[in-house]
């Protein structure tokens, strides 16, 4: 069963999904709230664009690649993205990126996973948002933590994860900011890291 997370908790990813965790995913997942006639009126479509992405960081947390919807896959191509999700319907993963640690490079030391409003549509207008890191290989979550915090923001630094000498570590930090973009959002990814 996966655990959910509260903000600034971690886990382990080898002893949560045991030996041989190798492949993995981050699914973001949201449903825009309803509007209604008033809301469609008011020119309030239903529809939400938030868009998920990844920064790579090196051990000096001095960012390495970007992987969004600009980029849909790393330079190494380790880490792919499963494309823009302009709208937020239906249900499970509405966006989603796949991660191959075998052949992350060992550089990499950091995944900082942030989410933001490319079209700056706030999070006053979302609901039952979530991310979560699913074993690949065996099709199995293994953590989740929901980005339930409604607000003026325009982007959230989701989570993390980190390389240490036991493996990899996910952090759910959940971050706000007013960033639009992933590149709007690497300073805070650094700050959130740190602390």
């Amino acid at each position: 069963m996966a655990l959910t997370l509260s903000k600034n908790q971690s886990i382990s990813l080898e002893k949560t999904a045991g030996a041989g965790l190798t492949k993995i995913s981050l699914g973001l997942g949201w449903d825009p709230m309803k509007t209604g006639l008033m809301g469609k009126l008011f020119g309030k479509s239903g529809d939400i664009d938030l868009d998920a992405s990844c920064i790579l960081f090196d051990a000096n947390l001095k960012p390495v690649d970007l992987v969004w919807f600009r980029q849909l896959k790393s330079k190494d191509g380790s880490i792919r993205h499963s494309g823009d999700n302009r709208t937020g319907e239906g249900d499970g993963d509405d966006e989603t990126i796949f991660i191959d640690l075998a052949t992350l490079p060992a550089a990499v030391t950091h995944l900082v996973f942030t989410v933001n409003s490319f079209t700056g549509e706030n999070f006053e207008r979302i609901e039952n948002a979530y991310c979560r890191i699913v074993d690949s290989g065996k099709n199995n979550e293994l953590a989740r933590f929901n980005l339930s915090e409604q607000g003026a923001h325009t982007g959230v630094v989701m989570a993390s994860l980190t390389r240490g000498a036991s493996g990899w570590d996910f952090k759910a930090i959940g971050k706000t900011t007013r960033g639009r973009t992933a590149d709007d959002l690497v300073s805070l990814a650094v700050e959130a890291v740190r602390a």
